[in-house]
């Protein structure tokens, strides 16, 4: 029978529409499971073969449990703000909105297209004012809660009012960025300016100073994995670093949670790891030095204070505010110029560049408190003003970095370690240095000595033993048109936030997407709006009067906000009253199962678990952690193709020629190449683009051979392949079935279009195992041992691989049991219906037509997966090759349940036992259960 999968695809995409087959219900008695696939950003591109990887093993997942029983959530949605649709407006006037609709458009079309078993009543977008109104009410309950150090969790902003009302900030213990102490009564007595100034000190969403990624060719702030080599990634234009008053989120109220939660979560452990080293715990010492003719003090945090006695020279962030009074009058110039010349770098890259030490000299001095020796004090880039306090102790024997500093400076280097004493975790030989054999330290251990010298600097008052987190609070603000609007407006340069009346607040429409004449951002020029905080309404900028009414904010929320909740939302999307209401929440808790690409190890997981811990705290929802399970899937690399240019011409030649010519090496549209062959079509070159309009070739064999290479599937390659081409030749079951046969999830795996004529053959060979010709025929027969256990093997092996996400080896055994299915003209019902349930997560248009052909009116998609049974799997019988002085010459099947004189009586009775000995008695009879039987003559 032929297999039109075209038309198979079309009836039953169309089917599951209409029948909305996949919707979610909210009220059931079956047990839940929820699968998610990481946000999709919708970009105007579309889905390559590479992207739809990890949707196609969730929906494997999520159609395997519903076979199982469960009630399962599986939705989609877009996270839809982002900077290239704004980008794209602000070069053709055309407004975000409109392309990312196109956008989505074309993913969803694309997307039914292979088939996801999605809830498509669910879908979210983030750009939706009915999605971010509740972004910007999460927002608000941020600005309106605080950190209780004492109970470990957020509480409302009121709660510490009223401890200020009451006691000041006596006995308060409370995560905040400058230490204040006041009175109740001087509480009371402050003005509300002066006390909503006290309480952004404390608020989870707060705004202060903050060194930020500028990138003014895009006029706007970047988050770190948005720039490349100090560059924007988008646009290529430089960044800096600067200092401007920015919304942040106080992630780090939560960073030992969000350290500890690790521990429960099945996650793969590199992803663990990187958000581990993210939080960057470590625990040491804060210590104060003096400076010399100065009031100022350097406070310092250190690991190893320990070593405190080989500290010989201080390093400041060129940021730290202490560079400003601490640099003298002729060391200005200098210090200046390092300044500048640091701006350009991103934080990133003067992490990461550990060789190339750079510095100046401020002019001043600190002195150690234990040896009372001068210390320079310089600035350097590899010093980070967010990490710890922004100094550092210098101490050149014991640390990579500032051997490197000292050496390059000429300073003292000091080694604390004589003899055998083993504090030191490595030390730097160095002729310039000299030894240190303290009091305190001689013949400690490491611990010891740590301990010691903690104790002594809380003792002398310089210090105190303290716990740092490498993480910072994060950024919330971005200079960007095309994102949710923060609902704060300012009365006298204070942040207020607007009721939640009042939202959503509505992105207004601007004539240009670009930041004003005066520097503001886009939002800046906007006619409508401004606040009327009497008549609670937005209205006409030209209205703002600093008295009735406010100007609101113009910086937009970045593009980790909605996703930093949606999954919340996917549970109740219609509700306009609540942003999901307990009931659903408490019942679908958890995400069961995430899958999406390892980029996201640190940004979006670290943001999702700190709005999900936070909403917890509030009472909103009642999980501590969003994501149960977590898999990073691999990627798809594309087969990029290379024509070779003879440099300084236009002429191209032949790979295997190409040895004795000096070539350029150009990527060219895979396209272009014959039949999934190297071949080039050179007449579709030249026509490509028209600088190869008058391209000549030499060409070997009458040929033009590209050069080939395994590289990541992208759109500047060239090497993209069309999922909807795949579909439409193949059928979308063989995609799918073929994405997963590539190899395991977690592994990247190169693409090869040739592949697929091989997972095209089984497919056919599947469904034909259902016809007799063109006629469809399935024999109510009862099955054969052997069809039984088939099947079994079959299902055991799928029900292993699924429950380990094996399913490249699904597909091998799918094959491998069609195969002798096809060898014994299986026709049986019962083997049949099983065997098209068990295909269906992997392939479930050709299971949905073959479950109808059988009779069945519903869907496959909720019957029973088939159980496994032991039984069909234990051989009743075995066949024995019998060998006569080793060579076999017939087969013997017995009982799999005979001894072995059992065995050894009937197989010398046998007739043909009794031709080989020709009226002899064997000298042995070598019988090894259940294998062989050799009898030795």
């Amino acid at each position: 029978m032929f297999y039109d999968h075209q038309s198979i695809d079309k009836k039953w995409q169309k089917f599951w529409e209409e029948n909305q087959t996949y919707k979610t219900e909210n009220t059931t008695d079956k047990p839940k499971f929820y699968v998610l696939d990481m946000f999709p950003y919708p970009s105007g591109a579309g889905l390559h073969v590479g992207h739809p990887l990890g949707y196609i093993a969730s929906d494997i997942y999520a159609r395997y449990k519903r076979h199982q029983g469960y009630n399962v959530l599986h939705p989609i949605g877009y996270d839809s703000f982002g900077l290239p649709a704004e980008q794209y407006a602000i070069q053709t006037g055309q407004h975000p909105a409109v392309t990312t609709e196109e956008n989505i458009t074309r993913y969803e079309q694309q997307m039914r297209k292979i088939g996801f078993s999605f809830d498509w009543s669910r879908e979210v977008r983030t750009s939706d004012s009915s999605f971010y109104k509740w972004t910007q009410w999460i927002f608000l309950q941020l600005f309106d809660s605080w950190y209780n150090k004492t109970t470990d969790k957020a509480e409302d902003i009121k709660e510490l009012i009223r401890h200020f009302e009451n006691h000041g900030t006596q006995n308060l213990s409370a995560v905040q960025n400058d230490q204040l102490d006041f009175t109740a009564e001087e509480w009371k007595s402050a003005s509300e300016l002066d006390q909503q100034d006290i309480l952004l000190n404390y608020r989870l969403a707060y705004r202060a100073e903050t060194t930020v990624n500028w990138c003014p060719g895009l006029g706007t702030v970047l988050a770190n994995d948005e720039i490349k080599d100090g560059k924007s990634e988008r646009g290529g234009f430089p960044v800096f670093q600067k200092k401007m008053m920015q919304w942040s989120m106080r992630i780090t109220a939560y960073s030992e949670r969000l350290l500890q939660g690790l521990n429960s979560l099945d996650w793969p452990q590199p992803l663990k790891d990187a958000q581990e080293y993210w939080i960057g715990k470590s625990q040491g010492a804060q210590v104060t030095f003096g400076v010399e003719d100065s009031a100022e003090k350097i406070s310092v945090f250190t690991t190893r204070p320990d070593t405190i006695f080989g500290a010989t020279f201080m390093v400041l962030a060129p940021e730290n505010p202490l560079v400003k009074s601490l640099t003298i009058e002729s060391q200005k110039e200098e210090v200046e110029n390092y300044i500048e010349q640091t701006s350009k770098k991103t934080e990133r890259d003067r992490m990461s560049d550990v060789k190339n030490v750079s510095g100046a000299f401020t002019g001043s001095y600190a002195l150690n408190p234990f040896t009372n020796q001068e210390m320079p004090v310089y600035i350097s880039d590899y010093v980070l003003m967010g990490y710890g306090t922004g100094a550092v102790m210098a101490v050149p024997a014991h640390d990579e970095r500032d051997h490197r500093f000292a050496k390059k400076f000429g300073l003292t280097i000091i080694n604390v370690i004589e003899n055998d004493n083993d504090i030191q975790e490595e030390s730097f030989d160095s002729k310039d240095s000299v030894c240190v054999n303290s009091e305190f330290l001689n013949g400690l251990k490491y611990d010891d000595a740590k301990s010691l010298i903690i104790s002594e600097i809380e003792k002398r008052n310089i210090g105190h033993r303290t716990t740092n987190y490498r993480q910072r609070d994060a950024i919330f603000s971005r200079q960007r048109y095309w994102g949710e609007p923060v609902p704060v407006y300012y009365k006298e340069g204070m942040p207020y936030t607007l009721p939640v009346s009042a939202l959503p607040l509505e992105l207004p429409d601007v004539e240009k997407y670009l930041p004003t004449e005066d520097g503001d951002p886009p939002l800046g020029n906007a006619k409508n709006f401004a606040w009327d905080e009497a008549n609670q309404k937005i209205v006409s900028t030209d209205l703002i009067d600093d008295e009735k009414v406010f100007p609101l904010e113009l910086s937009t929320m970045p593009g980790w906000a909605g996703s930093s909740w949606y999954f919340l939302r996917y549970m109740d999307p219609k509700n306009e009253e609540v942003f999901t209401d307990k009931n659903l929440s408490d019942y679908w808790g958890q995400v069961d199962l995430y899958i999406g690409g390892s980029e996201h190890a640190t940004g979006h997981l670290l943001y999702s678990r700190f709005w999900n811990m936070f909403m917890k705290d509030r009472g909103y929802i009642d999980h501590e952690e969003p994501f149960k399970k977590l898999i990073n899937q691999g990627m798809i690399l594309g087969m990029s193709a290379y024509v070779l240019r003879i440099d300084g011409t236009n002429q191209f030649v032949s790979k295997g020629l190409a040895k004795d010519y000096q070539v350029q090496k150009i990527h060219v549209d895979v396209s272009l190449l014959k039949g999934g062959t190297d071949e080039l079509d050179t007449e579709k070159f030249n026509n490509w683009r028209p600088e190869y309009a008058d391209a000549e070739f030499i060409l070997e064999d009458g040929k033009y051979i590209c050069e080939r290479e395994v590289e990541k599937m992208s759109k500047s390659k060239y090497n993209v392949v069309n999922p909807d081409d795949i579909c439409d030749e193949y059928g979308a079951d063989c995609l799918r079935l073929y994405e997963m046969f590539l190899g395991p999830l977690e592994q990247s795996k190169p693409w090869n279009t040739q592949g697929l004529s091989g997972v095209y053959g089984f497919l056919k060979k599947f469904y034909n195992l259902y016809f007799n010709g063109d006629d469809f025929e399935v024999s109510e027969d009862e099955p054969s041992k052997q069809e039984y256990k088939i099947l079994h093997t079959l299902i055991k092996k799928v029900v292993s691989d699924i429950d380990n996400f094996s399913f490249n080896t699904s597909v091998s055994q799918f094959m491998i049991a069609v195969n002798e299915l096809q060898k014994l003209k299986t026709n049986k019902r019962n083997i049949l219906e099983s065997l098209a349930i068990i295909v269906s997560p992997y392939a479930p248009h050709v299971a949905e037509e073959l479950w109808s052909k059988l009779g069945h009116t519903g869907s496959i998609e909720f019957a029973p997966f088939p159980k496994f049974e032991e039984k069909f799997l234990i051989e009743d019988e075995i066949e024995y090759p019998v060998s006569f002085n080793g060579k076999m010459r017939f087969k013997l099947s017995l009982s799999a349940e005979l001894s072995v004189p059992e065995i050894q009586e009937i197989v010398l009775a046998d007739n043909r036992t009794m031709e080989q000995l020709q009226g002899n008695n064997p000298k042995k009879v070598i019988i090894v259960p259940k294998k062989i039987i050799n009898i030795v003559l």
